[in-house]
Protein backbone atom coordinates (compact mmCIF):
# COMPACT_ATOMS: atom_id res chain seq x y z
CA UNK A 1 0.00 0.00 0.00
CA UNK A 2 1.73 3.35 -1.25
CA UNK A 3 -0.76 5.68 0.47
CA UNK A 4 -2.04 6.03 4.53
CA UNK A 5 -5.66 7.84 5.13
CA UNK A 6 -4.72 10.91 6.92
CA UNK A 7 -7.92 13.24 8.21
CA UNK A 8 -9.23 12.54 4.68
CA UNK A 9 -5.74 12.98 2.56
CA UNK A 10 -3.70 10.84 1.38
CA UNK A 11 -0.23 10.99 2.56
CA UNK A 12 2.63 9.12 0.93
CA UNK A 13 4.68 6.19 2.76
CA UNK A 14 8.04 4.60 1.66
CA UNK A 15 8.61 7.49 -0.42
CA UNK A 16 11.61 9.62 -0.56
CA UNK A 17 10.34 12.83 -2.23
CA UNK A 18 8.37 15.64 -1.55
CA UNK A 19 6.46 17.53 -4.51
CA UNK A 20 7.57 20.63 -5.69
CA UNK A 21 6.26 22.30 -8.57
CA UNK A 22 4.52 25.61 -8.15
CA UNK A 23 1.03 26.01 -10.35
CA UNK A 24 0.00 28.91 -12.44
CA UNK A 25 -2.16 30.46 -9.95
CA UNK A 26 1.14 30.28 -7.14
CA UNK A 27 -0.18 27.25 -5.33
CA UNK A 28 1.98 24.42 -4.56
CA UNK A 29 1.15 21.47 -7.17
CA UNK A 30 -0.36 18.27 -5.82
CA UNK A 31 1.63 15.65 -7.55
CA UNK A 32 2.15 12.91 -4.52
CA UNK A 33 0.01 10.57 -6.26
CA UNK A 34 1.81 10.34 -9.53
CA UNK A 35 5.36 10.36 -7.70
CA UNK A 36 4.06 7.23 -5.75
CA UNK A 37 3.05 5.51 -8.67
CA UNK A 38 6.18 6.03 -10.26
CA UNK A 39 7.56 5.32 -7.70
CA UNK A 40 5.98 2.00 -7.60
CA UNK A 41 6.36 1.16 -11.18
CA UNK A 42 9.68 1.45 -11.19
CA UNK A 43 10.09 -1.99 -9.52
CA UNK A 44 7.66 -2.90 -11.74
CA UNK A 45 8.90 -1.97 -14.94
CA UNK A 46 12.21 -1.01 -16.53
CA UNK A 47 12.90 2.06 -15.52
CA UNK A 48 9.45 2.55 -14.27
CA UNK A 49 7.57 2.84 -18.20
CA UNK A 50 6.70 1.06 -21.27
CA UNK A 51 8.40 3.36 -23.26
CA UNK A 52 11.94 5.07 -22.45
CA UNK A 53 10.24 8.76 -23.55
CA UNK A 54 7.73 8.77 -20.69
CA UNK A 55 10.23 8.62 -18.59
CA UNK A 56 11.16 12.48 -18.68
CA UNK A 57 15.05 11.54 -18.37
CA UNK A 58 15.76 14.40 -20.40
CA UNK A 59 14.00 17.05 -18.00
CA UNK A 60 14.99 15.35 -14.96
CA UNK A 61 12.82 14.98 -12.11
CA UNK A 62 9.56 11.84 -12.45
CA UNK A 63 6.93 11.88 -14.61
CA UNK A 64 3.04 12.02 -13.96
CA UNK A 65 1.00 9.46 -13.93
CA UNK A 66 -1.81 10.21 -16.52
CA UNK A 67 -5.46 8.90 -15.33
CA UNK A 68 -7.77 10.33 -18.22
CA UNK A 69 -8.17 12.80 -21.56
CA UNK A 70 -10.70 14.82 -22.74
CA UNK A 71 -10.19 16.88 -25.84
CA UNK A 72 -7.10 18.77 -25.71
CA UNK A 73 -6.78 18.27 -21.92
CA UNK A 74 -5.06 15.60 -20.11
CA UNK A 75 -5.61 15.43 -16.42
CA UNK A 76 -3.43 13.51 -13.71
CA UNK A 77 -3.81 10.99 -10.83
CA UNK A 78 -3.39 14.08 -8.42
CA UNK A 79 -6.47 16.02 -10.55
CA UNK A 80 -3.64 18.50 -11.63
CA UNK A 81 -5.11 20.03 -16.16
CA UNK A 82 -2.75 19.87 -18.45
CA UNK A 83 -3.24 21.33 -22.13
CA UNK A 84 -2.18 18.43 -24.19
CA UNK A 85 0.43 18.68 -26.83
CA UNK A 86 1.82 15.47 -27.41
CA UNK A 87 -1.43 13.53 -28.04
CA UNK A 88 0.06 9.76 -27.19
CA UNK A 89 2.90 11.46 -29.39
CA UNK A 90 0.73 11.69 -32.07
CA UNK A 91 -1.84 9.77 -32.79
CA UNK A 92 -5.00 12.30 -31.47
CA UNK A 93 -5.03 14.75 -33.80
CA UNK A 94 -8.89 14.72 -33.22
CA UNK A 95 -8.26 15.43 -29.50
CA UNK A 96 -8.93 12.86 -26.85
CA UNK A 97 -12.40 10.56 -26.68
CA UNK A 98 -13.79 12.52 -29.59
CA UNK A 99 -17.15 10.76 -30.10
CA UNK A 100 -17.50 9.31 -33.75
CA UNK A 101 -13.84 7.04 -32.60
CA UNK A 102 -15.81 6.29 -29.18
CA UNK A 103 -18.99 5.03 -30.86
CA UNK A 104 -17.25 3.08 -33.65
CA UNK A 105 -14.98 1.23 -30.59
CA UNK A 106 -18.33 0.74 -28.76
CA UNK A 107 -19.95 -1.21 -31.93
CA UNK A 108 -16.79 -2.98 -32.88
CA UNK A 109 -16.11 -4.41 -29.27
CA UNK A 110 -20.09 -5.56 -29.11
CA UNK A 111 -19.16 -8.23 -31.77
CA UNK A 112 -15.95 -9.20 -30.48
CA UNK A 113 -12.34 -8.26 -30.03
CA UNK A 114 -10.21 -10.29 -32.39
CA UNK A 115 -10.68 -13.50 -34.49
CA UNK A 116 -7.98 -14.34 -36.21
CA UNK A 117 -9.81 -14.10 -39.58
CA UNK A 118 -10.30 -11.52 -41.93
CA UNK A 119 -12.70 -9.18 -41.61
CA UNK A 120 -14.84 -6.48 -43.57
CA UNK A 121 -13.04 -3.95 -41.36
CA UNK A 122 -9.72 -4.51 -43.09
CA UNK A 123 -11.07 -3.91 -46.81
CA UNK A 124 -12.25 -0.85 -45.60
CA UNK A 125 -9.40 0.62 -43.80
CA UNK A 126 -7.22 -0.33 -46.60
CA UNK A 127 -9.35 1.42 -49.21
CA UNK A 128 -9.70 4.36 -46.93
CA UNK A 129 -5.71 4.40 -46.95
CA UNK A 130 -5.36 3.83 -50.76
CA UNK A 131 -8.11 6.45 -51.87
CA UNK A 132 -6.36 8.85 -49.38
CA UNK A 133 -2.67 8.56 -50.14
CA UNK A 134 -1.57 8.58 -54.59
CA UNK A 135 1.44 6.57 -54.24
CA UNK A 136 -0.21 3.33 -52.42
CA UNK A 137 -2.06 0.64 -54.38
CA UNK A 138 -1.74 -1.96 -51.55
CA UNK A 139 -1.89 -2.18 -48.00
CA UNK A 140 -0.59 -4.89 -45.32
CA UNK A 141 -1.36 -4.09 -41.89
CA UNK A 142 0.85 -4.64 -38.81
CA UNK A 143 0.19 -3.56 -34.90
CA UNK A 144 3.13 -0.66 -34.92
CA UNK A 145 4.96 1.97 -36.65
CA UNK A 146 8.51 -0.13 -36.05
CA UNK A 147 6.31 -3.53 -37.64
CA UNK A 148 5.74 -1.14 -40.24
CA UNK A 149 9.50 0.07 -40.86
CA UNK A 150 11.20 -3.37 -40.25
CA UNK A 151 8.89 -5.31 -42.47
CA UNK A 152 9.38 -2.70 -45.16
CA UNK A 153 13.19 -3.16 -44.86
CA UNK A 154 12.66 -6.76 -45.53
CA UNK A 155 10.10 -6.33 -48.52
CA UNK A 156 12.73 -3.97 -49.92
CA UNK A 157 15.46 -6.34 -49.76
CA UNK A 158 13.87 -8.95 -50.97
CA UNK A 159 12.59 -6.76 -53.96
CA UNK A 160 15.80 -5.80 -55.06
CA UNK A 161 18.09 -8.51 -54.15
CA UNK A 162 20.02 -6.16 -52.51
CA UNK A 163 21.40 -6.05 -48.74
CA UNK A 164 22.46 -2.12 -48.22
CA UNK A 165 19.82 0.17 -46.29
CA UNK A 166 20.55 4.14 -46.36
CA UNK A 167 19.17 5.60 -43.12
CA UNK A 168 19.75 9.29 -41.92
CA UNK A 169 21.57 10.56 -38.53
CA UNK A 170 18.79 11.43 -36.16
CA UNK A 171 15.61 9.97 -38.36
CA UNK A 172 13.73 7.50 -35.85
CA UNK A 173 12.05 4.84 -37.51
CA UNK A 174 11.28 2.66 -34.64
CA UNK A 175 13.29 -0.46 -32.62
CA UNK A 176 14.14 -2.25 -35.62
CA UNK A 177 17.67 -3.81 -34.72
CA UNK A 178 19.49 -2.77 -38.32
CA UNK A 179 17.68 0.73 -38.35
CA UNK A 180 18.48 2.14 -34.49
CA UNK A 181 22.12 3.42 -35.34
CA UNK A 182 22.34 7.09 -35.14
CA UNK A 183 18.67 7.33 -33.99
CA UNK A 184 16.74 10.40 -32.58
CA UNK A 185 14.37 9.96 -30.33
CA UNK A 186 14.61 8.73 -26.87
CA UNK A 187 17.99 7.09 -27.75
CA UNK A 188 19.53 10.64 -29.29
CA UNK A 189 18.62 11.96 -25.65
CA UNK A 190 20.32 9.68 -23.89
CA UNK A 191 23.24 9.62 -25.58
CA UNK A 192 23.05 5.78 -27.11
CA UNK A 193 22.39 6.25 -30.73
CA UNK A 194 23.45 2.40 -30.79
CA UNK A 195 21.93 0.00 -28.57
CA UNK A 196 23.38 -2.34 -26.31
CA UNK A 197 21.91 -6.04 -28.19
CA UNK A 198 22.25 -4.66 -31.81
CA UNK A 199 24.76 -7.18 -33.21
CA UNK A 200 27.51 -5.60 -35.78
CA UNK A 201 26.54 -8.19 -38.00
CA UNK A 202 22.55 -6.60 -38.11
CA UNK A 203 23.85 -3.07 -38.46
CA UNK A 204 26.57 -4.27 -40.95
CA UNK A 205 24.24 -3.36 -44.00
CA UNK A 206 22.93 0.27 -42.72
CA UNK A 207 24.54 3.37 -44.00
CA UNK A 208 23.92 6.30 -42.09
CA UNK A 209 24.20 9.30 -43.74
CA UNK A 210 23.55 13.00 -42.78
CA UNK A 211 20.34 14.40 -43.24
CA UNK A 212 19.43 17.13 -45.61
CA UNK A 213 22.90 16.48 -47.25
CA UNK A 214 22.74 16.14 -51.15
CA UNK A 215 26.07 16.26 -52.07
CA UNK A 216 26.49 12.96 -49.32
CA UNK A 217 23.69 11.26 -50.51
CA UNK A 218 24.93 11.00 -54.53
CA UNK A 219 28.57 10.50 -53.07
CA UNK A 220 27.06 7.37 -50.98
CA UNK A 221 24.93 6.15 -54.36
CA UNK A 222 28.53 6.75 -56.39
CA UNK A 223 29.90 4.68 -54.59
CA UNK A 224 27.58 1.39 -53.12
CA UNK A 225 24.53 2.14 -55.69
CA UNK A 226 24.23 -1.05 -56.65
CA UNK A 227 24.07 -2.73 -53.50
CA UNK A 228 21.76 -0.21 -52.18
CA UNK A 229 17.98 -1.67 -51.62
CA UNK A 230 16.34 1.24 -50.26
CA UNK A 231 16.48 4.46 -48.77
CA UNK A 232 14.25 5.07 -45.97
CA UNK A 233 13.45 8.53 -44.21
CA UNK A 234 11.01 10.48 -42.49
CA UNK A 235 9.81 13.25 -44.83
CA UNK A 236 9.46 15.97 -41.58
CA UNK A 237 11.69 14.49 -38.78
CA UNK A 238 9.85 14.55 -35.44
CA UNK A 239 12.69 12.68 -32.80
CA UNK A 240 15.39 15.44 -33.21
CA UNK A 241 12.33 18.31 -33.11
CA UNK A 242 10.52 19.33 -36.30
CA UNK A 243 13.14 19.42 -38.80
CA UNK A 244 11.77 18.93 -42.50
CA UNK A 245 13.56 17.88 -45.18
CA UNK A 246 14.66 20.30 -47.95
CA UNK A 247 12.76 20.20 -51.20
CA UNK A 248 16.11 19.76 -53.48
CA UNK A 249 17.13 16.23 -50.89
CA UNK A 250 13.68 14.82 -51.22
CA UNK A 251 14.03 15.43 -54.86
CA UNK A 252 17.47 13.66 -54.62
CA UNK A 253 16.66 10.94 -52.70
CA UNK A 254 13.66 10.43 -55.16
CA UNK A 255 16.10 10.52 -58.58
CA UNK A 256 18.65 8.67 -56.68
CA UNK A 257 16.73 5.81 -55.76
CA UNK A 258 15.04 5.88 -58.84
CA UNK A 259 18.26 6.01 -60.97
CA UNK A 260 19.79 2.72 -59.55
CA UNK A 261 17.10 0.45 -58.99
CA UNK A 262 16.59 1.19 -55.21
CA UNK A 263 13.54 1.92 -53.80
CA UNK A 264 12.17 5.17 -51.64
CA UNK A 265 10.42 4.44 -48.55
CA UNK A 266 9.00 6.92 -46.76
CA UNK A 267 8.05 7.03 -42.56
CA UNK A 268 5.01 8.73 -42.65
CA UNK A 269 4.18 7.09 -39.26
CA UNK A 270 4.09 10.17 -37.78
CA UNK A 271 3.67 12.43 -40.59
CA UNK A 272 0.85 10.25 -42.25
CA UNK A 273 -2.41 11.71 -42.04
CA UNK A 274 -0.81 14.52 -40.02
CA UNK A 275 0.83 17.35 -41.90
CA UNK A 276 -2.04 16.94 -44.66
CA UNK A 277 -4.46 14.47 -45.42
CA UNK A 278 -2.10 12.37 -47.49
CA UNK A 279 0.70 12.85 -45.68
CA UNK A 280 3.74 14.64 -45.74
CA UNK A 281 4.34 13.22 -49.89
CA UNK A 282 1.61 15.41 -50.44
CA UNK A 283 3.18 18.36 -49.22
CA UNK A 284 6.10 17.79 -51.05
CA UNK A 285 4.73 16.10 -54.59
CA UNK A 286 6.97 13.37 -54.31
CA UNK A 287 5.75 9.44 -54.19
CA UNK A 288 7.69 6.83 -52.46
CA UNK A 289 8.08 3.20 -53.67
CA UNK A 290 6.50 1.93 -50.16
CA UNK A 291 5.15 4.02 -47.41
CA UNK A 292 5.05 3.04 -44.19
CA UNK A 293 2.44 4.35 -41.27
CA UNK A 294 1.09 4.23 -37.28
CA UNK A 295 -0.10 6.58 -35.04
CA UNK A 296 -3.25 8.61 -36.82
CA UNK A 297 -3.93 5.51 -38.83
CA UNK A 298 -4.64 3.53 -35.39
CA UNK A 299 -7.13 6.59 -33.88
CA UNK A 300 -4.89 5.99 -30.95
CA UNK A 301 -4.85 2.12 -30.75
CA UNK A 302 -2.20 0.12 -31.45
CA UNK A 303 -1.88 -0.28 -35.32
CA UNK A 304 0.63 0.21 -38.64
CA UNK A 305 0.87 -0.42 -42.05
CA UNK A 306 3.20 -0.37 -44.92
CA UNK A 307 1.87 0.26 -48.22
CA UNK A 308 2.75 0.91 -51.92
CA UNK A 309 3.02 -0.05 -55.33
CA UNK A 310 1.36 -3.42 -56.13
CA UNK A 311 3.96 -4.94 -57.86
CA UNK A 312 6.35 -4.39 -54.94
CA UNK A 313 3.50 -5.32 -52.07
CA UNK A 314 2.87 -8.22 -53.90
CA UNK A 315 6.01 -9.74 -52.95
CA UNK A 316 4.56 -10.32 -49.18
CA UNK A 317 3.62 -13.56 -48.47
CA UNK A 318 1.13 -15.55 -49.30
CA UNK A 319 0.80 -13.63 -52.92
CA UNK A 320 4.82 -13.42 -52.86
CA UNK A 321 7.79 -14.93 -50.45
CA UNK A 322 8.78 -12.25 -48.39
CA UNK A 323 7.67 -13.82 -45.03
CA UNK A 324 5.88 -11.00 -42.48
CA UNK A 325 2.75 -12.23 -39.80
CA UNK A 326 1.49 -11.00 -37.01
CA UNK A 327 -1.55 -12.45 -34.91
CA UNK A 328 -3.44 -9.41 -33.92
CA UNK A 329 -2.56 -7.71 -37.07
CA UNK A 330 -5.71 -5.83 -38.88
CA UNK A 331 -8.09 -6.49 -35.54
CA UNK A 332 -11.38 -5.01 -35.45
CA UNK A 333 -10.73 -2.93 -32.31
CA UNK A 334 -7.98 -0.80 -34.33
CA UNK A 335 -9.75 -0.87 -37.44
CA UNK A 336 -12.58 0.37 -36.18
CA UNK A 337 -10.92 3.26 -34.60
CA UNK A 338 -8.29 4.25 -37.51
CA UNK A 339 -11.58 3.96 -40.16
CA UNK A 340 -13.97 6.44 -38.07
CA UNK A 341 -10.87 8.55 -37.69
CA UNK A 342 -9.61 9.04 -41.43
CA UNK A 343 -13.25 9.38 -42.32
CA UNK A 344 -13.48 11.98 -40.19
CA UNK A 345 -10.17 13.75 -41.12
CA UNK A 346 -11.44 13.32 -44.63
CA UNK A 347 -15.10 14.31 -44.48
CA UNK A 348 -14.25 17.38 -41.71
CA UNK A 349 -10.95 18.47 -42.93
CA UNK A 350 -9.95 20.21 -39.91
CA UNK A 351 -6.65 20.90 -41.39
CA UNK A 352 -6.94 24.50 -42.08
CA UNK A 353 -8.09 24.92 -38.84
CA UNK A 354 -5.16 23.05 -37.04
CA UNK A 355 -2.73 24.95 -39.69
CA UNK A 356 -3.32 27.91 -38.39
CA UNK A 357 -3.32 27.47 -34.52
CA UNK A 358 -0.11 25.89 -35.29
CA UNK A 359 0.78 28.87 -36.73
CA UNK A 360 -0.22 31.12 -34.45
CA UNK A 361 1.47 28.80 -31.49
CA UNK A 362 4.69 28.76 -32.93
CA UNK A 363 4.74 32.46 -33.68
CA UNK A 364 3.54 33.40 -30.25
CA UNK A 365 6.58 30.78 -28.93
CA UNK A 366 9.09 32.79 -31.17
CA UNK A 367 8.25 35.91 -30.06
CA UNK A 368 8.36 34.93 -26.49
CA UNK A 369 11.68 34.14 -26.58
CA UNK A 370 12.72 36.81 -28.83
CA UNK A 371 11.60 39.39 -26.34
CA UNK A 372 13.32 37.72 -23.55
CA UNK A 373 16.58 37.58 -25.78
CA UNK A 374 16.93 34.23 -25.76
CA UNK A 375 18.73 32.37 -28.65
CA UNK A 376 15.92 30.26 -30.19
CA UNK A 377 14.56 28.72 -33.93
CA UNK A 378 10.81 27.51 -34.59
CA UNK A 379 10.38 25.34 -37.24
CA UNK A 380 6.56 23.94 -37.96
CA UNK A 381 5.07 21.60 -40.89
CA UNK A 382 1.42 21.74 -40.54
CA UNK A 383 0.58 21.04 -37.07
CA UNK A 384 3.95 20.11 -36.12
CA UNK A 385 6.44 21.94 -34.55
CA UNK A 386 9.26 22.56 -31.88
CA UNK A 387 10.90 25.53 -30.19
CA UNK A 388 14.52 24.75 -30.70
CA UNK A 389 16.87 26.77 -27.70
CA UNK A 390 19.68 26.68 -30.86
CA UNK A 391 20.80 30.17 -32.57
CA UNK A 392 19.65 29.23 -36.00
CA UNK A 393 17.67 26.98 -38.18
CA UNK A 394 18.28 22.86 -37.18
CA UNK A 395 18.59 21.09 -40.66
CA UNK A 396 20.38 17.91 -39.15
CA UNK A 397 21.25 16.02 -36.12
CA UNK A 398 24.65 17.63 -35.40
CA UNK A 399 23.01 21.55 -35.52
CA UNK A 400 20.23 19.78 -33.13
CA UNK A 401 22.76 18.07 -30.83
CA UNK A 402 23.71 21.85 -30.21
CA UNK A 403 20.81 22.56 -28.33
CA UNK A 404 20.50 24.13 -25.29
CA UNK A 405 18.77 21.01 -23.46
CA UNK A 406 19.63 22.73 -19.78
CA UNK A 407 17.29 25.56 -20.72
CA UNK A 408 14.91 23.52 -22.61
CA UNK A 409 14.55 21.17 -18.99
CA UNK A 410 13.36 24.74 -16.93
CA UNK A 411 10.79 25.88 -20.20
CA UNK A 412 9.47 22.14 -19.71
CA UNK A 413 8.82 22.29 -15.87
CA UNK A 414 7.76 26.28 -16.54
CA UNK A 415 5.03 25.23 -18.78
CA UNK A 416 3.76 22.27 -16.56
CA UNK A 417 3.29 24.72 -13.46
CA UNK A 418 1.33 26.62 -16.21
CA UNK A 419 -0.73 23.98 -16.89
CA UNK A 420 0.78 23.19 -20.02
CA UNK A 421 1.83 19.70 -20.93
CA UNK A 422 4.78 19.80 -23.52
CA UNK A 423 6.81 16.97 -24.98
CA UNK A 424 9.67 15.92 -22.61
CA UNK A 425 12.55 16.03 -25.09
CA UNK A 426 13.58 18.88 -26.91
CA UNK A 427 14.05 16.19 -29.57
CA UNK A 428 10.78 15.39 -29.72
CA UNK A 429 7.85 17.68 -31.91
CA UNK A 430 4.85 18.99 -30.11
CA UNK A 431 1.03 18.36 -31.79
CA UNK A 432 -1.57 20.72 -32.43
CA UNK A 433 -5.28 19.17 -32.46
CA UNK A 434 -8.67 19.58 -33.88
CA UNK A 435 -9.98 20.03 -30.62
CA UNK A 436 -6.94 22.92 -29.33
CA UNK A 437 -8.95 26.21 -29.29
CA UNK A 438 -7.51 29.59 -30.28
CA UNK A 439 -7.51 30.00 -26.31
CA UNK A 440 -6.05 27.54 -25.72
CA UNK A 441 -3.11 28.80 -27.93
CA UNK A 442 -3.10 32.30 -26.32
CA UNK A 443 -3.21 30.01 -22.77
CA UNK A 444 0.09 28.95 -23.79
CA UNK A 445 1.58 32.06 -25.34
CA UNK A 446 1.03 33.86 -22.08
CA UNK A 447 2.36 31.04 -20.04
CA UNK A 448 5.52 30.65 -22.54
CA UNK A 449 5.98 34.19 -22.14
CA UNK A 450 6.43 34.21 -18.34
CA UNK A 451 8.44 31.01 -18.29
CA UNK A 452 10.86 31.96 -21.05
CA UNK A 453 11.54 35.35 -19.64
CA UNK A 454 12.21 33.49 -16.15
CA UNK A 455 14.80 31.48 -18.05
Amino acid sequence: MLFDEDNGKLKLRNVDYIASLVSQDGQIMNIEKSQALFEAAQQLMPGGVNSPARAFGAVGKHPLVIARAEGAHLYDVDGNQYLDYIGSWGPMILGHKHPGVLEALRVAMENGTSFGAPTAAENELAQLIIDLVPSVEKVRLVNSGTEATMSAIRLARGFTGRDVVVKFSGNYHGHVDSLLVAAGSSAATLGVPNSPGVTAGTSKDTLILNYNDVDGLVAAFNEHGSRIAAVIMEPVVGNMGCVPADADFMQAVRDVTSQHGSLMILDEVMTGFRVSIGGAQQIYGVSPDITTMGKIVGGGLPIGAYAGRADIMDHVLPAGQVFQAGTLSGNPIATAAGIATLKALRDESPYEKIDQLASRLGDGLAAAAESAGVEHCVQRVGSMLTLFFHFGPVKSWDQAAECDTKRFSSYFWGMIENGVYMPCSQYEALFVSAAHTQQDIDHTIQAAEKVIAAL
